[in-house]
């Protein structure tokens, strides 16, 4: 019989952290979403600490609708604690480019229209 190797930490699969957001409002929804990055993405205010890069899994609730939109992504930046202009603590998370996410994406940017060139502060870049 031969001996089994162990499994290293580094070869142990990782599951992306998985999110719940319900955005109420359009004005919470303008405030979140992220129109600069390439395929879009969010603010999420979090004091959870996360990496440059890490994958996680958002269940998004828009309004008044019912559906939880599920949203892949990666966290593009980190707002630390204590940042300057008030900002809140949080993550921003770039949107994966598959067919769910441009959706999403098409959608959010639907409810948003007309606002998006708006030069209102938010909590994104």
């Amino acid at each position: 019989m031969s001996p089994v190797a162990p499994v290293s930490k580094a070869a142990a699969v990782t599951r992306p952290a998985v999110l719940s957001l319900n955005i109420n409002s359009k004005s919470a929804l303008y405030a979140a979403y992220i129109a600069q990055l390439k395929n879009g993405g969010f603010f999420i205010p979090t004091t959870r600490d996360y990496a440059m890069g890490e994958e996680v899994f958002m269940l998004l609730s828009l309004m008044d609708d019912p559906a939880k939109l599920p949203v892949a992504g990666k966290i593009a930046w980190i707002t630390p604690p204590g940042a300057q202009g008030n900002r809140p603590q949080g993550v921003g998370i770039h949107f994966n480019s598959d067919e769910n996410c441009k959706v999403v994406r098409r959608k959010i940017e639907t409810i948003l229209a007309g606002t998006l060139g708006s030069t209102r502060p938010t909590n994104t870049l």
